[in-house]
């Protein structure tokens, strides 16, 4: 007998990827980019780590609205890039826009981020389980 481990981030993630993949096939010739993610769960948190590099911090926006976590950010091509003719270029520049719901352990209330090194890591707390307790009957 095989045993299934239950993973509810599995339909989140490819659900995640299919509308970034269709979110990205824009018609007005503007570039948009998806950052890679990580996310682990651990006994009392929940870690996004995301790979922004070239992206400066001032340009991230990270908010948390109705269980819903959204990380925005853009990452611009150099002034002086714009003069230069490439022979290859595959570092795309432009905006993006990743969303993650969170499940209802999570605290939004204390959620943190950190940027070093081009990897953004939001940190959100787990909120405390809600003890039983037993109730007398008189």
């Amino acid at each position: 007998m095989q045993i299934n481990l239950y993973d509810p981030w599995q339909l989140v993630s490819r659900l995640q990827q299919d509308a970034n993949r269709a979110l990205s096939a824009r018609t007005d010739g503007s570039r948009q980019w998806v950052p890679a993610v990580d996310i682990l769960e651990e006994p009392d948190k929940f870690v996004i780590r995301a790979d922004v590099p070239g992206v400066e911090s001032k340009d991230l926006d990270i908010t948390m609205e109705k269980g819903v976590l959204t990380i925005r950010g853009s990452r611009e091509v150099r002034a002086g890039d714009a003069a230069e003719t490439y022979r290859r270029s595959e570092r795309i520049s432009g905006s993006f826009v990743r969303r993650f719901s969170l499940p209802q352990a999570a605290d939004a209330e204390a959620v943190s981020a950190d940027y070093r090194n081009g990897v953004l890591t939001v940190t959100i707390p787990k909120q405390a389980a809600a003890q039983p307790r037993r109730i007398e009957v008189n």
